[in-house]
């Protein structure tokens, strides 16, 4: 085997190859049920409480198919602007790991539910990139395995390992690229813009939370590269396991640099698993990659063929809700905002909670000025996502009305929203106990407004001499005094109405 210590830059790697993708994403199914038998798919249970003689591949145990894993695969294919497959069936995968009690694998292998689509991605710039879809299958997870011992959490150098079967079962939709070509140094964007743009197709239509950090949803990245001006693909290694957007970009850069250190010191890539490395955004080799041919597929001889039929397939195709990027070009319109701005909306996770918010009364606007900013903010300080913090669409719709009715001023409604995050009630609770309201009594703010003049004479001189820009420290001096509950531009109003001079 080749090794090399040293990486070709990007750049250096780009102007000699271009890269070729193959993307596989597996996609557990939020089904109550496995795929083939009763057994709860609920997360947190006692290790090996929710399995029995199906899961656990016990002699005599006959499969039964979960028609809802059905209906959300063909959901999923329909989505991907897919065919329909009008007969399928099942075959074993047959290879041995100790996570896998059966030692094979339920799948689909040469007819699969859903064949030959494909998926618009829109990359940073707006810029729509098709990634064609090679397939679209069925299949069931596999158990669990923890090392234990080790220093890598790996079964190298582990002393013993620990087996849950309670995911062994699980309904998983496998989706495939075609060979992804022409992305050139792009290349690392359209894979990770793809697997996004997948997540919020697979949460738009219900059938998975699609959370990676949970293992939802993981990305096997296969790559190769190509000398230029060639026509045949090189030898690709397959990245197993990727389980975050950010990793999937940075495990496509790195290939692209560890394949074409091997190429130019004279070395042949080998055809392999690897490992993606957080910490370091490396991989690392695990085994020699298996060939179709080297798991045995045969049909699965005790389950019926799957033949949806074409009004079962209509009926869901009227059913599937708008598509996220169908959903984002009209939003887009409405709210008059740039691709740019809409790309960082749907980065920061903040797109469903601005359109929540709209739905109960906030103006576009407003709404994602307080998700963009200061809930965002508060998001990033916590290490949560948008949609964890402790406030509802609700509530934020609320604080945009008591900000247009003149009842908060951005001050006092950033206080109201941190009152909320911190447990204190609702909108209205958190102004009462805070004592938050906008001072609008005039005669209240008339007084504040001579203080400030009288104990700023020199700046009350500049402003009357037709520096009006000079009001803006009476201003702050009447916001001290009240503690930022004053109206601002009433101040300002009065400040030049008691020096008798005009804005203009």
């Amino acid at each position: 085997m080749t090794t090399t210590t040293d990486l070709v830059s990007y750049e250096d790697a780009l102007a000699s190859y271009d890269p070729v993708m193959g993307l596989e994403v597996h996609v557990e199914l939020g089904t109550k049920t496995k795929m083939f038998c009763g057994c709860s798919t609920a997360l947190g249970a006692d290790p090996n409480t929710q399995t029995c003689p199906v899961c656990l591949g016990l002699p005599g145990a006959l499969p039964v198919m979960n028609k809802t894993g059905v209906e959300s695969a063909i959901r999923i294919g329909l989505a991907l602007n897919c065919e329909i497959a009008e007969w399928c069936r099942f075959a074993r995968k047959n290879y041995f790991y100790p996570d896998m009690p059966k030692n094979f694998q339920t799948s689909q292998y040469d007819e699969p539910i859903a064949f030959n689509g494909y998926l618009d991605v829109q990359l940073e710039d707006g810029e729509t990139f098709r990634v064609e879809i090679e397939r679209a299958h069925m299949e069931e997870d596999t158990g669990k395995s923890t090392h234990v011992g080790g220093a890598t959490g790996r079964i190298h150098g582990a002393q013993h390992s620990l087996l849950d079967y309670n995911r062994a079962g699980i309904p998983l939709i496998e989706i495939v690229t075609k060979p992804i070509v022409g992305a050139g140094e792009r290349a690392p964007e359209v894979a990770k813009a793809y697997v996004r743009e997948l997540r919020e197709v697979i949460r738009a239509l219900g059938v998975s939370e699609a959370r990676m950090e949970m293992g939802q949803m993981r990305c096997d990245v296969n790559l190769s590269l190509m000398p230029k001006g060639a026509d045949k693909f090189g030898t690709r290694s397959e990245t197993k396991n990727v389980n975050s957007l950010r990793s999937v970009e940075r495990a496509v850069r790195f290939e692209v640099m560890r394949h074409a250190a091997v190429l130019n010191d004279g070395g042949k890539v080998v055809q392999e698993t690897r490992h993606f490395h957080e910490d370091t955004g490396s991989t690392t080799s695990g085994r020699t990659k298996e060939e179709a041919e080297d798991y045995r597929y045969f049909p699965e001889p005790d389950l019926v063929p799957v033949a949806p039929s074409r009004e079962w397939v209509e009926e869901i195709r009227a059913a599937l809700p708008e598509l996220p990027l169908v959903r984002r070009t009209r939003l887009l319109a409405e709210w008059g905002i740039s691709a740019t701005d809409m790309q960082a909306i749907v980065n920061a996770g903040a797109l469903d909670p601005i359109v929540a918010t709209i739905d109960v009364g906030a103006d576009a606007a407003s709404a994602r000025k307080w998700w963009m900013g200061e809930l965002a903010r508060s998001a990033n300080e916590s290490g949560k996502a948008l949609d964890e913090l402790a406030i509802t669409p609700a509530q934020v719709a609320r604080v945009t009305e008591l900000v247009a009715k003149g009842d908060l001023n951005d001050k006092l409604a950033r206080q109201v929203i941190e009152g909320v995050l911190a447990g204190e009630g609702t909108p209205d609770e958190v102004v009462d106990k805070r004592g938050l309201k906008v001072v609008s009594d005039e005669g209240a703010l008339t007084a504040a407004v001579d203080e400030a003049i009288a104990g700023n004479p020199g700046v009350a001189d500049k402003i009357r001499g037709g520096k009006v820009a000079a009001a803006g420290a009476l201003v702050g001096a009447v916001m001290k005094a009240t503690r930022g509950q004053a109206d601002a531009a009433r101040v300002k109003q009065l400040i030049l109405e008691k020096l008798g001079v005009g804005e203009g």
